[in-house]
C-alpha cells in the first residue's frame, strides 16, 4: 500500500508539473497578446500546437466593429499570401499524378507569350520558388478600377507581354504575386475546372477544412471577419487614428485569388498542417521537397537561397537574424487589405504557430520573436 501511495504521489506530481508548465506558457503568451489587442477594436486569433496538443488558443477583439461581433477561434480571416502554399500544393498534387512536370516551361501552358524564347526559359519550379525573373508589368495604380476586381487571368496577362526578364531564371530571388496567378491558371487547365474547386476537393475536404473559403471574384461578404486599418496621411505626415474598413473594394488585386484568395480560421489551418504532416494529399517525399530550400545550379546572388516551393525556410525573411534560436522555421506570412497573418512551423519540434488578424500589427517581427522566445523559455525548443 505504501508503494502504491508513493507511486500515486509521483504520478500526481508529474502531472501537476506538466500542468504548471502549460499554464505558465499560456499565461505568458496571453500577457504578450493582451498588450497588443484591445477587446473593443479589431484584433486576431492565435493558435500554438505541439504534436496533437493545442497548447494555446485565444482570440482578441472584434470581427466587425459595427455589429460588435467578437473574434473566436472559428472566425474566418483572409490569409493573404499564405494562399500561395495552397496553390503550390495543388501544383504538386498534379505533379505526383504525372499531370505535369515541375520542369515544364511556361510556353507549354501559355503559348500566347509575346516572347516565346523568354517563356521557354521559365519553368514551373522557378515560379514556385520565386526565381523566375518574370517582371511584374501590372500598372495597378494607372488602371485602378480594373485591378480592383481583376482575377487571375487579368493579373497574369501583363506578364505575357514581357520583352525581357529581370534576371535569368534560377539566378536570383524576386517575390512574385502574379506568378501564382499563373500557377493557379495552370491548375485550371489541367483539372478542367476552376482551380478553387480543385483545391476544395483535393485539399480542403480531405484535410477536414470545413469552414475555409476561396474567392473567385469578390470577397465573402458574410461569415468572415472584416479587415481594418487606422493609417492616415496628410501631406507628408503619417498618423494613426480610428479604424476604418479596408478589406475588399479598397485594395487593388484583392480578387486575384491565386496570390491571396484563401479565407480560413486558425483551427482549419491547424487541420491543414496536420494533413500535410500525415501526407493526406501529398507524399512525404513531396512535402519534404517543398519545404526544403530550392538550390538552382546557376544561382548567382551573394546571399544563399531560402525558399522551397512557396515555403520560406530559416529566419532570413522573418526575423532577419534577430534571434539565436537553434531550430529551423518553415513558414509563410500574409498581408492583404487590413488583414495580416503568419503560419510558422518548427518541424523538428512538431510545433505549429498560427496567427490571423484583421488589423495591422504594431511590430509584427517583434511579436513573433517574443512569442517564440516564450516557447524557448518554456523548454519547447530544447534538443532531445
Amino acid at each position: 500500500m505504501k508503494y502504491i501511495l508513493l507511486f500515486t504521489i509521483c504520478i500526481t506530481a508529474i502531472s501537476c508539473s506538466d500542468k504548471v508548465t502549460n499554464d505558465s506558457l499560456e499565461l505568458q503568451l496571453n500577457t504578450l497578446f493582451e498588450k497588443e489587442f484591445s477587446q473593443d477594436e479589431p484584433g486576431g486569433s492565435i493558435l500554438v500546437k505541439k504534436g496533437n496538443e493545442i497548447a494555446f488558443l485565444k482570440s482578441y477583439g472584434l470581427a466587425d466593429i459595427v455589429t460588435k461581433e467578437k473574434i473566436t477561434e472559428n472566425t474566418i480571416f483572409n490569409t493573404g499570401s499564405i494562399s500561395k502554399t495552397f496553390v503550390s500544393n495543388g501544383i504538386l498534387i498534379l505533379n505526383e499524378r504525372d499531370s505535369l512536370s515541375l520542369d515544364d516551361n511556361l510556353y507549354k501552358y501559355f503559348n500566347d507569350f509575346k516572347n516565346k524564347t523568354l517563356a521557354e526559359k521559365v519553368t514551373i519550379r522557378h515560379m514556385l520558388s520565386h526565381t523566375s525573373g518574370l517582371p511584374d508589368l501590372r500598372k495597378v495604380w494607372d488602371n485602378f478600377d480594373f485591378y480592383l476586381t481583376a482575377k487571375d487571368k487579368g493579373n497574369f496577362a501583363p506578364l505575357k507581354q514581357a520583352d525581357s526578364l529581370n534576371f535569368e531564371p534560377g539566378t536570383q530571388h524576386e517575390y512574385s504575386n502574379p506568378s501564382y496567378n499563373g500557377l493557379a491558371l495552370i491548375i485550371e487547365q489541367l483539372a478542367d475546372e476552376p482551380w478553387q474547386h480543385f483545391i476544395e476537393n483535393n485539399i480542403f475536404k480531405p484535410s477536414g477544412m470545413k469552414h475555409s473559403k476561396i474567392t473567385n471574384g469578390s470577397y465573402p461578404e458574410s461569415g468572415v471577419a472584416h479587415g481594418y486599418d487606422n493609417y492616415y496621411t496628410e501631406g507628408d505626415s503619417i498618423y494613426y487614428g480610428s479604424y476604418y474598413e479596408y478589406d475588399y473594394g479598397e485594395l487593388p488585386t484583392f480578387a486575384a485569388a491565386g496570390n491571396g484568395g484563401i479565407w480560413s480560421s486558425v483551427l482549419d489551418l491547424a487541420k491543414y498542417e496536420e494533413a500535410i504532416q500525415k501526407n493526406v494529399f501529398l507524399s512525404k517525399k513531396m512535402v519534404d521537397e517543398s519545404r526544403t530550400v530550392f538550390h538552382p545550379k546557376n544561382w548567382s546572388e551573394t546571399s544563399a537561397p531560402f525558399i522551397g516551393y512557396s515555403w520560406f525556410t530559416g529566419e532570413q525573411n522573418l526575423l532577419k537574424g534577430q534571434s539565436n534560436f537553434k531550430v529551423d522555421l518553415v513558414y509563410h506570412t500574409g498581408s492583404q487589405g487590413g488583414f495580416r497573418a503568419f503560419y510558422i512551423t518548427i518541424p523538428e519540434k512538431d510545433i505549429l504557430f498560427v496567427g490571423l488578424f484583421n488589423r495591422p500589427l504594431k511590430d509584427f517581427k517583434k511579436l513573433v520573436l517574443n512569442s517564440i522566445t516564450i516557447l524557448e523559455k518554456n523548454n519547447w525548443l530544447e534538443k532531445h
